[in-house]
């Protein structure tokens, strides 16, 4: 069997296996706050989160191909690069999920895309338009989303204040389960077109596509992958987010899921990919300091601002060594020419 084939069901299998990785680790973000506030019951959350995962990621191809042949000229890389790619986001994801931190799949994906991308071409390799874009979104969909949910938890309290809890409970709860899933079908059209690019990119290198688009059964298979992904679940995350970073009201959670979908539904229209998490925890940030300033957890938020620091230069790294040792290891296995 060909070399080149080997590494082709290689990267294959590892795009499925990131797709579904994903799933059960950022997908989670999707969840959390609507778990944490208790409008949905976990159980309840995971089987609405998997299916909207499924319909979000049938909705557009802008974030794939952005991933797919935005960031890196696919003329100046191999087909073990995107494997390196993987080996290193999904090492540094499965790190941080163990000790049930949120960080950014997005952002580790797009370092680890550089990081494999320098091992091979150097700097050349990188399409510094395509990244500029992504590195803008990296800074401001966070600072959008803490300050979109400070203002709509602000306008709600404005609204609601004179009204009785008796009454107000159950509004926010059943508009909770509304923006819990408005957030899940945001999550999987942003988040879960980005293995769909990786998966393009893979193809595009194999069989030299030119131009590449993002075949149905592409978004069809990766849709699913997500989704079971989401049901196999991700509670270390849940746990963090829905219920260690602030104690949430179902107001709160209504507010900050409603600010980051609108957010990542924004994006996706320009085909930016973003960072669920990012965007979900400044959310949760912003609503519970509208409410109360000392209510949030600041030793949790360092943590995980710190976690979102060291994301992308350690995928970076990681993607340049697992590249590097793949083309070692490969020129090993590969005979000399006589």
């Amino acid at each position: 069997m060909e070399i080149d084939f080997i590494i082709l069901i290689l990267a294959v299998f590892l795009s499925y296996t990131y797709a579904f990785v994903g799933g059960f680790t950022d997908a989670a973000n999707a969840i959390a706050t609507s778990v944490g506030s208790r409008a949905l019951s976990p159980k309840a959350a995971v089987l609405m989160a998997g299916v909207l995962e499924i319909v979000g990621a049938l909705t557009g191809t802008a974030v794939a191909l952005t991933i797919g042949k935005g960031i890196v000229s696919l003329e100046l890389i191999t087909l073990y690069t995107v494997v390196g790619a993987l080996l290193g986001t999904m090492t540094w994801s499965l790190c941080t999920y163990y000790f049930g931190i949120p960080v950014s799949e997005t952002h580790g994906l797009i370092g680890g895309i550089i990081g494999a991308a320098l091992a091979v071409a150097g700097t050349e390799a990188i399409l510094w338009k395509g990244l500029t874009k992504v590195l803008i979104a990296i800074v401001a969909s966070p600072l959008l989303g803490f300050f979109a949910g400070a203002l709509l938890m602000g306008l709600i309290y404005h609204f609601s204040h004179s009204a009785s809890s008796k009454k107000m409970t159950p509004i926010f709860k059943n508009l909770q389960r509304f923006s819990a899933a408005f957030m899940a079908f945001s999550h999987g059209r942003n988040d879960a077109q980005k293995p769909m690019g990786i998966l393009v990119m893979v193809l595009a290198l194999y069989f030299g596509w030119k131009d590449p688009g993002v075949p149905l059964w592409v978004i069809l298979s990766v849709g699913v992958t997500a989704g079971l992904g989401v049901a196999y679940g991700g509670w270390r995350i849940i746990k963090t987010l829905g219920m260690k970073l602030t104690p949430l009201s179902q107001a709160q959670g209504f507010a900050a899921e409603t600010s980051a979908a609108s957010v990542l539904q924004l994006a996706s229209v320009f085909g930016i990919p973003v960072s669920t998490t990012h965007t979900i925890t400044s959310s949760i940030v912003g609503a519970g300091a509208a409410r109360r300033f000392s209510s949030i957890r600041w030793g949790t938020a360092f943590d995980i601002f710190l976690s979102w620091i060291l994301t992308l230069p350690a995928t970076i790294a990681l993607g340049w060594v697992f590249t590097k040792l793949l083309s070692s290891t490969l020129s090993l296995l590969t005979p000399s020419p006589s």
